[in-house]
Parts: C-alpha cells; structure tokens; sequence
C-alpha cells in the first residue's frame, strides 16, 4: 500500500478495517467541487442574517445566511485552490449563495476577455434576483477594464430585452460607463426605456440619479424634457435627491419637478 497517500492515519492492519479504509478515500475523491463548496457554505450559515436578508430577496429560495464579503474571500479561495470553471459551469447548485459564488468567481478569475464573455453569457440566464445581478455587475469591472468599448457593445442587446433580470443586468452595467464617452447614450436610452418589470424601472432610475451625480446640468436638462413614465421619472428623482452628493438647493429644485 505504499502509494496510497492521505492526510487521514493509517488503521488497524486488517483486511476489513483497510477495504473500509479505501472506500473512504474512494468516496473522497468522487466528491465534486460543488459539494465541498455547498458543505463549507452550510458551515458559514448564519440564521439571524438568513432571515434579514431573505426579507430584502422576495422570492429568492434557499437562502442560507451567508454574507458578501464572507462569500467574496471564498471565492478567491476557490479561484486559488479549486478547479474553479468545473463549479462555475455546473447548474446543480441548490442555495443563493452558490450561484452568488458563481458570479462573483466569473468577475474575479484572470482570464481572457472573450473567455469571460462566454462565461457572463452562460450565467445570466441563472440571474433571479436583484442582489446576484448587482454584485456580479459590480464584479465585471474587470471586463470593463479589459475592453470598455467591447463590453458596451456586449450589454446593447440585453438593454432591449423583455425579461425583467436580462434588461436590469444590462442597465446595472450602464453604471461602469456615467462618462464623458457615454453619458449621452445613456441619457438617449433612458427616454427610450419603457418597461413594466419593477426591478427594472428601479435599476433605471438608479442610473438616472447616477448620471445626475456626475453630470447634472446634463440630466437636469434631460429629467425637464424626459418621456419616461411618471412612477420611473419619480423614482429617479427620490433617488437623486437622498444622494449626500446633491446639494440642498438642488433637491429642493428636484421635488418641485416630481410629477403628480
């Protein structure tokens, strides 16, 4: 037995007590990826903020209580340690946390452009929730870096769609592109925008506000000739307005303009 290697002692000299012995390392290695990952999340389960967040997450199942920054540090360990594409391409995840890992793991992980593009594209289908969408669009930061302009023509199609996570994820990535470059394009799409989905119409007026923060004169310009719808365009003004980066006669001006 001499190339038999563990971290586990060696038992009794038996037959019986050794065939058990390799049926447990058997066992060992046939666990997957997914599985050491699900076991080590369920350790790191808290039930106080599994309960918190769940009432932020309507309609989000299998929540453990897992929190974002406990779950970044797993993910770059698994990047270190782990065959990491194995789980990100696997669909048998059973909890949030393991498709949040997921994303955050596609964001994080060096590789090419278009290799991540290929990956963003296999997981957004996965995106059922407004909390995957946003920390694995604040985690492609790295394929904005990577190629700005192509990524931006990656995200034009999602902006178009009818499903409420596809057309949020693609204005949620708007928010890597408020700049000089871009800030009229955006502002042409938000007057185009027209969309019943609440998680979109939220992520749109997210944006808007944003666009206010760092161009206001150009969005003010914008908000007083807007076509948005009114629930949308009122949003967008609440948002802005409890920005700390708005100042008090600016707001004042804003809730005048809310449209009743």
């Amino acid at each position: 037995m001499m190339g038999i290697t563990s971290k586990k002692s060696m038992p009794a000299h038996s037959a019986h007590t050794l065939f058990l012995y390799l049926c447990e390392i058997t066992n060992d290695m046939k666990m997957t990826t997914t599985e050491n990952i699900r076991k080590e999340l369920q350790t790191l389960a808290d039930s106080k903020y599994q309960e918190f967040h769940s009432s932020l997450l309507p309609g989000a199942n299998n929540i453990l209580g897992v929190r974002i920054p406990q779950l970044r540090t797993m993910a770059k360990e698994i990047i270190k340690k782990e065959d990491w594409r194995t789980f990100v391409e696997s669909t048998d995840t059973i909890y949030y946390e393991e498709t949040m890992l997921q994303g955050m793991i596609i964001g994080l992980a060096k590789m090419e452009l278009e290799e991540q593009m290929k990956y963003v594209t296999m997981f957004i289908p996965r995106i059922d929730n407004w909390a995957v969408c946003d920390i694995f669009c604040s985690e492609l930061k790295t394929s904005v870096k990577k190629g700005k302009e192509n990524v931006w023509q990656f995200i034009q199609p999602y902006l178009k769609s009818s499903k409420e996570f596809e057309i949020r994820f693609g204005i949620v990535m708007l928010f890597h592109y408020v700049d000089d470059a871009h800030i009229d394009s955006l502002l042409k799409y938000a007057d185009s925008f027209n969309h019943d989905a609440y998680y979109a119409r939220m992520a749109m007026a997210w944006m808007i506000s944003l666009c206010f923060i760092k161009f206001p004169q150009k969005t003010m310009e914008y908000l007083k000739h807007s076509t948005l719808d009114n629930w949308t365009y009122n949003k967008a003004l609440q948002k802005t307005i409890e920005s700390f980066r708005v100042d008090k006669d600016t707001k004042d001006i804003l809730r005048e303009m809310k449209r009743r």
